[in-house]
């Protein structure tokens, strides 16, 4: 049986997983939290809370369910302390990336990330079709990396984050470097920009007159249609008119060099102000 040590069980991801991984029979779960409401949460919840260094005594596996500003201070204090031959696991890449994790050659440190349940997808059932989140309901695909240790460590790290994020679509081995393409620099600096963009533009359409509900009926309903498009779920294209439009739009709404957001130094300039270390 292997044991993981969850530092900030009490936390919102901590809570998430305590959930996820009670559920899996083959881990020994041990709730570090150092904070006295945190511990009160867990004692509700019915789970003791262990003390930092009984846990760090007995885990085979650390997880940092603590935010990314933490992680430089937790790990600083908890890394020295750790077992020989333990793993450690991020569950975002921005600290690793920052090399906030001190550097210990007897350890390995695992990084793993959900990619949430995505729009195209089979679920049936309403409850998860409504769990944009994945919070054990949905099936979703996860990327992971090892960022160092025996090449064993990472099929032990994948089966956690399995059971972490389960039910799982997909299973995708990337590096730290590549993960922080796809986490801030897709999925945040890019796609929710992007959305944010559509959501505003729904606002100005309903400014101009628009009833609120048509527009936004309108809107979600139209987004589909573009998406499975350009993602090649279904064998159509762009109308001659759409082509020219989004040719057209795409002058006025983006500047032509914003494929520089993938450039090395505006993703460490990302993760520094996601790590604290720049202020936003």
């Amino acid at each position: 049986m292997t044991t993981i040590a969850l530092f900030g069980a009490g936390g919102n991801m901590g809570t998430r997983l305590t959930g996820t991984l009670a559920k899996h029979s083959e881990y020994r779960l041990l709730y570090v939290e150092a904070g006295e409401a945190g511990q009160a949460k867990l004692r509700e919840r019915g789970h003791e809370p262990t003390p930092r260094d009984e846990a760090l005594r007995q885990a085979d596996v650390i997880i940092l369910a603590v935010p990314d500003k933490l992680i430089k201070t937790v790990a600083t204090d908890i890394v020295p302390d750790v077992k020989s031959g333990a793993i450690v696991i991020c569950l975002d890449p921005a600290a690793p990336f920052a090399k906030h994790l001190p550097e210990r050659a007897d350890i390995s440190y695992f990084i793993t990330h959900p990619a949430h349940p995505p729009v195209f997808n089979d679920e049936t059932d309403p409850e998860e079709r409504r769990d944009f989140f994945g919070s054990g309901k949905a099936k979703q695909s996860i990327v992971s990396a090892l960022m160092q240790g025996p090449e064993e460590d990472y099929a032990k790290g994948e089966a956690i984050a399995s059971a972490m994020f389960g039910p799982i679509l997909r299973s995708h081995r990337v590096t730290v470097e590549q993960m922080v393409i796809l986490e801030p620099a897709l999925s945040e600096t890019v796609a929710a920009t992007c959305v944010t963009i559509m959501r505003e533009a729904m606002d100005e359409a309903i400014r101009r007159g628009v009833p609120p509900e048509a527009a936004r009926d309108f809107l979600l309903g139209h987004i589909n249609i573009p998406l499975a498009i350009v993602f090649n779920e279904i064998e159509w294209d762009f109308s001659a008119g759409a082509k020219k439009a989004i040719e057209e739009a795409k002058k006025t709404i983006f500047q032509p060099d914003w494929k520089k957001v993938f450039e090395w130094e505006n993703i460490q300039e990302s993760v520094g102000k996601i790590t604290g270390e720049i202020p936003s």
